[in-house]
């Protein structure tokens, strides 16, 4: 019985610790969310380019 008890205990405290992380995003993760994919269409643009430029060479 005690065991359950603090079974419990620890299933709903982990329970609240994981609820209480899903906040929302603030502007400071927005803004690097931004930053992220613009970073990834630079780098497939780049990608492109050089596939281009190597179909062209060969």
């Amino acid at each position: 019985m005690k065991l359950l008890h603090m079974f419990t205990i620890i299933i709903t405290l982990a329970f609240a610790i994981t609820v209480s992380g899903c906040e929302p995003d603030g502007p400071a993760e927005n803004a690097g969310e931004k930053i992220d994919n613009m970073t990834e269409d630079a780098a497939e643009s780049i990608e492109n380019a050089g596939e281009k430029l190597q179909e062209k060479v060969n």
